[in-house]
């Protein structure tokens, strides 16, 4: 049997899309009977800090796991300073480089996920090394991102990143893409590229679909869950907060990341009472909160990369029956919009308008609601799309 070994920054027990995607990919592998190991790093997205508490260490058969190798990083993680986190990257790039050089093991597939591309790197000195396949993971465009949230423009090294992207999209013997948004942007680096790639989407599991509590029907309430960073319009969330307190709509924010200090600064400053900042907590407990809320709110600054993304809340509202109401463009809307699952405006007014919409029309909310589920069901269900991956491997 083919033994396979997954590379990835993010892994269980962290909280967020990239993690989440890395565990159930694994889980998965392992029941349909394959041989996989891990190498990852402690977890500490977005603060290692979380982990210090039991609560997230939910799965017993994954904490006994020894296929799972993890790293440390001494670096502190999220600076708001790029060049610290590239100093970051470039720590846990070499760690793992160690790891594979002087593995004792004998790997025929290496499964890397990136961003961020440092990781990819590994994945193809590890190619090399146990002369193995290469599936490169794409869960986001890297460095294209970088410059959609505009905050590296250091071209130099910025065209380094290009060239060694389109080296390790030469060097894969397959691309794994989790939005098909990415496939124009991957195929206009080369023709070439078009057979190599399939589409293996961030999901739901089908015991997710039935984690639900019961809607407190008697209070209307919008949730925005996951993280506020350099690509989430925090600026358009505090305006909605705002609008919602003047319509004493209560808005709950499970929210981290590097710019979640601001938008509870700014609620302070406003004195915003609808306004309820959750913890962020595992992500059984994250849909039950998500299932007692109506509406969910996504949000993306406006830049070409993002036009091309799926965010994974998307899928998780989707999958707790709670319509969508986002400022998105792009795949993302196409895939609200077609699927009737919600609303998308960039205009403030029209997307208060689509949450007093749904606040008053049931029949609306019940269809938009149902809808989310069962697109969720016929086309983002791990349990289904993992054998996208299986053939590439076998």
């Amino acid at each position: 049997m083919k033994k396979t070994l997954i590379i990835a920054q993010n892994f269980y027990p962290e909280i967020g899309s990239a993690g989440n995607r890395m565990k159930n990919i694994y889980l998965l592998l392992k029941e349909k009977g394959l041989d996989v190991e891990v190498l990852t790093t402690q977890p500490s997205y977005p603060n290692k800090h979380f982990y210090e508490e039991e609560h997230f260490w939910d799965n017993t058969e994954l904490n006994e796991d020894k296929d799972i190798h993890r790293i440390k990083i001494m670096k502190k993680k999220y600076s708001r300073n790029i060049l610290n986190r590239l100093v970051y990257y470039l720590e846990m790039a070499i760690k793992m480089i160690f790891f594979v050089l002087f593995s004792k093991n004998k790997y025929d597939v290496v499964f890397v996920s990136s961003p961020p591309i440092f990781v990819a790197i590994v994945g193809l000195i590890a190619k090399y090394r146990f002369r193995a396949k290469l599936i490169l993971d794409i869960r986001d465009l890297w460095p294209e991102s970088l410059k959609g949230v505009g905050v590296f423009n250091y071209r130099v090294i910025i065209s380094l990143f290009e060239k060694i992207e389109l080296l390790l999209y030469k060097q894969a013997s397959n691309i794994m893409v989790n939005s098909r948004g990415f496939i124009g942007y991957i195929v206009s680096k080369s023709k070439a590229f078009a057979d190599k790639i399939s589409y293996l989407p961030n999901g739901a599991r089908d015991f997710e679909i039935n984690i639900h509590e019961e809607k407190d029907n008697a209070e209307f309430k919008v949730i925005y869950a996951g993280n506020l960073g350099l690509a989430q319009d925090v600026t358009a969330i505090m305006n909605l907060a705002k609008e919602l307190n003047e319509r004493n709509i209560k808005l709950t924010i499970i929210g981290y990341g590097i710019r979640r200090d601001s938008l509870v600064d700014y609620t302070k400053q406003k004195k915003l009472k609808n306004v309820e900042f959750v913890s962020p907590t595992t992500r059984t407990e994250c849909f039950k909160i998500i299932s007692n809320h109506q509406v969910g709110i996504v949000t993306l600054v406006e830049a070409e990369v993002f036009e091309t993304v799926l965010p994974g809340k998307v899928i998780d509202y989707m999958t707790c029956g709670v319509p969508v109401v986002a400022s998105v463009s792009g795949f993302s809307e196409k895939m609200i919009v077609g699927g009737k699952t919600g609303f998308v405006s960039h205009n403030l007014n029209e997307l208060i308008e689509c949450i007093e919409e749904l606040k008053d029309n049931d029949k609306l909310y019940d269809e938009m609601s149902l809808n989310g589920r069962k697109y969720v069901e016929n086309n983002y269900l791990w349990e289904k799309n993992i054998d996208q991956l299986i053939r590439v491997i076998i």
